[in-house]
């Protein structure tokens, strides 16, 4: 029997193509990329990088809690940006999201992302002990 559970809430936006948004295997859970899409419209939020981190993070933290953690459980977070130039932004919208000790991270530029998207978050969270 398999210990995998898959994790879906309404509060984040609905997968796009043949993935979970989200899969629990023990005590670990692998969020697929979040872009800033809208979940009530499914359409790409606007604004600039800023509105649409906020998007990104607020889609992250909304599968986190359907696994029953939070953001601060995140131990790996991978950002892809079109524009590296914004990671700054990107850092200082994440410093709203997240607390010290803060996940390790890696930032890669991208030439496109999804539906136009400027930044997508990808993250590993570890809950329970």
């Amino acid at each position: 029997m398999s210990n995998k559970a898959v994790i879906n809430t309404q509060k984040a936006p609905a997968a796009i193509g043949p993935y979970s948004q989200a899969i629990k295997a023990g005590n670990t859970v692998y969020m697929s990329g979040q872009i800033p899409l809208d979940p009530a419209t499914m359409t790409l939020v606007e604004g600039d990088v800023e509105v649409q981190t906020r998007q990104v993070f607020t889609n992250l933290k909304a599968v986190c809690e359907e696994a029953a953690g939070s953001l601060g459980d995140i131990v790996k977070l991978n950002l892809y940006l079109v524009e590296l130039e914004h990671f700054a932004t990107v850092n200082a919208v994440m410093e709203e999201f997240f607390t010290a000790p803060f996940p390790a991270r890696a930032a890669v530029g991208v030439k496109a992302l999804p539906k136009g998207s400027q930044v997508e978050a990808e993250a590993v969270m570890v809950i329970g002990d």
